[in-house]
């Protein structure tokens, strides 16, 4: 009966870390009694007393209406939303729900930066990534850093599907998205916390989602003669001794994703049916949070990400563009410092952070790929002579001839050395291109009579 006392005295702290040393000191001054007593059942000591525990917990849930941070069943924590604590970065988020508080840093990248990935049956690529981590220092604790476990792994997909329905397309948004949602301290439902971060991220790094996403966790606590509660925005204690941790994450309108995990045979269909009502009144909630921080993504991308530029070539122009071992592709990445992706369908994507290198690069491409018109009026620099005339570069690769009967402004020219040199620049016009695509150039740059 003592002890019954002091473990509702102990769960009757209403800040988490206070309840834990209050249950600590409990094990450590119950359980030495009954070792003395049953030295060899010491496990069996310890699971009494976590079941007494336990056993409290779901009590207070399904006889008082309370729980042990004092809320009644249908009240979230307090809720704050922040965004651009990291000016330097494409996009931030911070995202606080109770003790539970995720930091979700967005940075946008190129084609370059796809996960490519190979299986089996075929080569894939993926544009958006969500990576979650779970520190130690989270939950208190001091462990080694090592490789993401189950539990990363499980927590970053379910959130980047909970997210991806919202991603604007390719076409309209060419970047490769990656967001890193680290949790800074854990007291339940980390993984829809990780949601909301990432929407305000996203938003803040100016990704054009169709609609802000956020997310909840719903618990149960059950009872053999058929009665029920339903947790609104469970804690770490009522995940652990509850029956049902059911996360669910969407939009306004609608949901993008759910992972139920339960503890009891099985769920009816108004137990459901309770919950999804419920989480849908709390995640509306949840969104006026989110959009007190930001309404709608922003404008414009951070002055640190990259300009992505697309345009279209003719696909029988990409080795032109690219040029033999990669010699052009090379040459322009090296003047402007930008990064050029070329898909197999003639799309050019040009990134840079600086907007003008950008812009530049775009130019040398299509001074590469643009072909000479009939009558057009180029100004054309000398590269060869020769006894029947002197070779133009009219376009970047391109040359034209212009015949020595065109040199000599309708005098006879008998030596093209006389009337132009190498490095000579001459206004002339397109006259004819053969079958063959070869260029004959004019200096008459109206047509004759």
């Amino acid at each position: 009966a003592q002890a019954q006392s002091m473990i509702r005295e102990a769960l009757g702290q209403p800040e988490k870390l206070m309840r834990e040393d209050a249950l600590r000191q409990i094990v450590a001054r119950v359980a030495p009694a009954f070792a003395e007593r049953y030295p060899e059942r010491t496990k069996e000591i310890a699971d009494v007393i976590q079941g007494a525990i336990k056993d409290e917990v779901r009590r207070r849930v399904l006889e008082d209406g309370r729980r042990v941070d004092g809320r009644g069943l249908r009240d979230i924590r307090p809720l704050r939303a922040t965004v651009g604590l990291l000016p330097r970065t494409h996009g931030s988020g911070l995202f606080q729900r109770g003790q539970t508080q995720v930091l979700t840093i967005a940075t946008l990248g190129t084609g370059e930066d796809e996960q490519i990935i190979d299986d089996l049956s075929r080569r894939t690529r993926k544009r958006f990534l969500h990576h979650y981590s779970f520190p130690p220092f989270s939950v208190g604790e001091v462990r080694p850093l090592r490789s993401p476990g189950r539990r990363e792994i499980g927590h970053g997909l379910l959130a980047e599907r909970a997210l991806e329905p919202m991603l604007p397309g390719e076409d309209v948004f060419p970047y490769t998205i990656r967001l890193v949602s680290e949790v800074l301290e854990s007291n339940g439902s980390t993984s829809m916390a990780s949601v909301c971060g990432s929407t305000l991220a996203l938003m803040d790094a100016g990704v054009p989602i169709k609609a802000p996403v956020a997310g909840i966790s719903m618990g149960l606590v059950t009872r053999d003669d058929g009665r029920y509660a339903l947790l609104t925005d469970i804690q770490g204690l009522e995940d652990a001794m509850g029956d049902m941790d059911f996360k669910v994450a969407g939009t306004r309108v609608g949901i993008t994703a759910l992972q139920l995990d339960i503890k009891t045979k099985g769920l009816t269909r108004e137990i459901l049916e309770r919950a999804l009502a419920e989480a849908r009144e709390v995640r509306l909630k949840i969104l006026d949070v989110l959009a007190q921080a930001i309404a709608e993504p922003r404008a414009a991308l951070s002055p640190y990400a990259p300009r992505i530029i697309t345009i279209e070539i003719n696909p029988d122009k990409i080795r032109e563009v690219i040029g033999p071992g990669g010699k052009v592709i090379n040459k322009i990445t090296a003047e402007t410092g930008v990064k050029i992706d070329i898909e197999q369908d003639g799309k050019v994507h040009v990134a840079s952070a600086d907007e003008e290198a950008a812009k530049r690069a775009i130019q040398m491409i299509e001074g590469i790929v643009r072909e000479a018109k009939v009558g057009e009026i180029y100004t054309g620099r000398v590269t060869r002579l020769m006894n029947f005339g002197a070779f133009l570069e009219v376009l970047p690769g391109k040359e034209g001839l212009l015949h020595i009967s065109e040199l000599g402004d309708g005098e006879r020219v008998a030596r093209v050395e006389d009337a132009v040199k190498v490095g000579d620049e001459i206004q002339v016009r397109v006259k004819e291109i053969d079958n063959l695509g070869r260029i004959n150039l004019t200096k008459r740059l109206t047509p004759g009579p």
